[in-house]
């Protein structure tokens, strides 16, 4: 394999991407009014947490997300926007997220047009954030951030190059949705589909290994933390919000819905700790698949890494058999179609967790994670060591 060439390949994409990434995100900005400009951005990104804690925070609930909606922007404001968004995705990467701010709307009718977190529309496509933080295209490290429920984007530049586009969460609720004709809308179907025809593809001593527990967890285990570590749990949805509730109904609302979603998993503690991320994978390792079933494993990979522009991903090239040896895959829940169930994907420097329990197994989460590197860590210490001794 030309490890040379790929590499330099590599380079060249996050160049290209990133020269585009700072002419979208100055364009965005030099249509901002102050007032919105001032929402709109974030201090330049830092390897220390402290300064850098804004740009670290992220959240897939309908919560504020930090920055500058969609809804409080003009026409050709909103479309300067995502024309940024659009920068950081590959075309089916841009259409899925485009489809999952759409869903809010579906997901409101499927409410009855009812739901309320506190403001005045609890459903709302307009209430999807974009921040930049730092100055685009300056010698200095910039981002952005772009996220609101079931979205969170983030990029980090550094050096002119693309750096990092971790962590990337996509949610769908509805997952599942009719449309006119015979085929339902799925914006995480392909992630779903290749994970179950693995599972389904093992032989009983595979399974032993590779399904963790009989029954899925109400949600992916990482949570919106800014630092995975070994042992961590199962957050509950009370801690995915920027804010605790002041209101005492909402507040009694998340406490219910957390409880409703405890006795539907039927998780104990052992069970939460038996599914804990650990920095040794669990379940079945890449090695002992069969040529079939590996075929499925990059199937199911390209499901992530495809969400981006060729060249971005921080992972290896798994059509290299090497790098599929060390991948892990873990299973919990049934495997049926329809029902609860939960995956993890782990591997150098990769982790992806999906889960489709809620809703009667029909609201999605998925993310894709560089647990060494998220927010580009590497890259800001990189940095400072090279430009400011």
């Amino acid at each position: 394999m030309d490890t040379t060439g790929a590499a330099a390949g590599r380079d060249t994409a996050a160049r290209e991407v990133a020269a585009g990434m700072a002419a979208a995100a100055a364009g965005w900005l030099d249509a901002l009014d102050p007032a919105q400009r001032a929402q709109a951005t974030g201090s330049t990104p830092s390897p220390d947490a402290g300064p850098d804690a804004e740009r670290r925070s992220w959240f897939y609930t309908p919560t504020d997300h930090g920055g500058l909606t969609l809804g409080a922007q003009r026409p050709s404001q909103q479309r300067l926007a995502h024309r940024l968004v659009a920068t950081g995705l590959s075309a089916a990467g841009y259409v899925t997220v485009a489809t999952i701010i759409g869903l809010d709307n579906v997901l409101d009718r499927v409410e009855g047009w009812s739901v309320d977190w506190g403001r005045e529309r609890g459903r709302d496509p307009g209430l999807y954030y974009l921040r930049v933080f730092g100055e685009p295209g300056s010698g200095a490290p910039w981002g952005w951030r772009f996220g609101g429920h079931h979205v969170s984007l983030n990029n980090l530049v550094a050096d002119g190059m693309v750096r990092s586009v971790t962590p990337c969460f996509l949610g769908a609720d509805p997952a599942v949705s009719p449309l006119l004709g015979p085929a339902p809308l799925r914006p995480l179907g392909g992630a779903e589909d290749a994970a179950r025809g693995l599972v389904r593809s093992l032989d009983p001593g595979q399974a032993a290994r590779a399904i963790l527990l009989d029954r899925a967890p109400a949600d992916i285990v990482g949570g919106n933390r800014a630092h995975l570590a070994d042992g961590d749990q199962m957050m509950y949805l009370r801690d995915l919000w920027r804010r605790p509730f002041t209101d005492p109904a909402l507040a009694e609302r998340i406490a219910r819905m957390d409880a409703e979603a405890e006795r539907a998993s039927g998780y104990d503690a052992g069970d939460f700790r038996r599914l804990a991320l650990t920095r040794v994978p669990k379940g079945l390792p890449g090695r002992e698949l069969g040529a079939r079933q590996r075929d499925l494993l990059r199937t199911l990979l390209a499901a992530y890494r495809g969400r981006v522009p060729d060249g971005l991903a921080p992972q290896a090239d798994y059509a290299d058999d090497a790098a599929l040896d060390d991948v892990w895959f873990a299973w919990a829940g049934p495997a049926g179609p329809g029902q609860p169930h939960y995956y993890r994907v782990q591997g150098p420097r990769l982790l992806i967790e999906y889960d489709n329990t809620q809703r009667h197994a029909n609201h999605a989460h998925s993310v894709w994670r560089d647990p060494e590197a998220d927010f580009g860590y590497d890259a800001l210490g990189a940095h400072l060591t090279a430009y400011h001794r």
